[in-house]
């Protein structure tokens, strides 16, 4: 179960980063289709009407030919690049108006923080095809200046000097043409958030989606280990039960072979004792039918534990030194558990005497177990209590088991907030020491 777990959770783990990959992938070309339809548009607008503005400026040139008469003033070097330069500025000042006036009108409603630009790129003197300027000259510019610039458009146009001869035909000569190169670029500072916040919806539900996804994952292995944990439980019962029910098993078919020998009178009750362990064992696996009161243990219980034990091995010394006059708040059914456990784990490792202490003082219950049988190594008692754990050595008893006994014992005084102590010699025997508080 386990195994397949830490499969799922990497195959899970691999499909999630893909989907998840693709849903970046996805978000990312989405966004630049839509920061290229936003460039579109604006680069559009601006297009138009920097063209509708040179297509005025071409107009005003034509009946003006000051600007003429500036480029040629500067290509036959009569004024110097200053005077040139603030003419061009003055010259186009009503243009650029324009276009702040249309950038913050159009564009500035919507969100756009927009940075333009417009440049005469060349001035050429066509007749001899040199040029008036070296690098581009800067018309206009917005407050905020460009920093990652998108072209928006290139254009050119012509200035010169016309003269209509007095023929017939009225043909018109030019003179001094210059080609003038245009270039207007512009920027979208807030491009990004702009495109983030169109696309605000199809984030979140991008979102959503990979956390549902997420959270389902995440049930179904809570669930997963939720069942495993049952089916753990479950399988502790199981080998609790049938560990439990070994002794009174065996001890009911001796009394029944004892009473069809001979009658003694003290066979019942160690026949009703078996019984009622039987039941309390039965009623374990119907947890509906568990009383809600326990059977607290009686000063004379812990003699039946004992007596029970002598007729299920009667070639074992049991010797018993109980000082306990009153009734302790322990469930009787565990602590029956635990001296049986620890009593028959000392048989079944070879042990033909066994002592058992139990004494009560200063609300603490005291409880000692010692045997002479083969003992354990000093390694082996780090792990003894572990479930399902058996000493491979010195098991030379007929008895097996399951590795259960010792482990019962521990988790029941755990569960009191008792401890036990353990020691050992190999072929001298083991004690063991348990002590549980106890308020009366």
């Amino acid at each position: 179960m386990i195994a397949k777990s830490k499969i799922l959770i990497s195959v899970f783990a691999a499909l999630f980063l893909l989907l998840l990959g693709i849903q970046v992938y996805f978000m990312y070309k989405t966004y630049q289709v839509k920061e290229r339809d936003i460039y579109r548009s604006v680069n559009d607008g601006l297009t138009n009407y920097t063209d509708s503005l040179e297509d005025i400026q071409e107009v005003k040139e034509k009946n003006d030919d000051s600007l003429q008469e500036i480029i040629i003033r500067y290509h036959n070097k009569e004024i110097n690049r200053k005077d040139f330069l603030n003419h061009f500025i003055e010259n186009r000042k009503s243009a650029r108006e324009r276009l702040i006036h249309y950038i913050d009108s159009r564009y500035q409603k919507d969100g756009y923080e927009i940075s333009a630009r417009i440049r005469y790129l060349s001035i050429v003197h066509l007749p001899d095809s040199s040029k008036v300027i070296t690098e581009p000259i800067v018309i206009f510019e917005t407050q905020d200046k460009l920093k990652n610039p998108r072209i928006a458009s290139n254009g050119s146009w012509e200035t010169s000097t016309t003269k209509r001869d007095d023929t017939e035909k009225g043909h018109v000569e030019k003179k001094n043409t210059f080609l003038v190169k245009t270039q207007t670029d512009f920027e979208i500072r807030n491009i990004k958030g702009i495109v983030f916040k169109e696309l605000t919806l199809l984030i979140i539900c991008c979102i959503i989606l990979l956390s549902g996804v997420l959270l389902l994952y995440i049930f179904t292995i809570r669930n997963l280990i939720q069942q495993q944990k049952q089916v753990e439980v479950l399988h502790n019962i199981v080998d609790n039960i049938s560990h439990e029910f070994k002794t009174p098993i065996a001890t009911l078919k001796i009394a029944s072979k004892a009473l069809k020998k001979e009658w003694n009178p003290e066979t019942l009750p160690l026949i009703d004792r078996q019984i009622s362990r039987l039941e309390s064992l039965m009623l374990q696996l119907h947890k509906d039918e568990i009383p809600d009161k326990m059977t607290a243990v009686q000063p004379e219980d812990w003699n039946f534990f004992i007596q029970d034990l002598s007729v299920t091995y009667p070639d074992t010394d049991f010797k018993l030194e109980n000082t306990v006059s009153q009734e302790l708040p322990f469930d009787k059914n565990l602590m029956e558990t635990v001296i049986k456990n620890l009593c028959e784990n000392s048989v079944k490792y070879g042990s033909s005497a066994i002592q058992i202490h139990i004494r009560n003082n200063s609300q603490q219950l005291e409880v000692e177990v010692s045997d002479n049988g083969q003992g354990m190594e000093t390694k082996e008692l780090n792990t003894i209590f572990e479930k399902f754990y058996r000493i491979q050595n010195n098991n030379i008893h007929n008895s097996k088991g399951l590795g259960l006994g010792l482990y019962f014992v521990k988790k029941i005084i755990a569960n009191y907030g008792g401890k036990i102590e353990v020691s050992s010699q190999i072929y001298r025997g083991s004690t063991f020491k348990i002590s549980i508080p106890y308020e009366n």
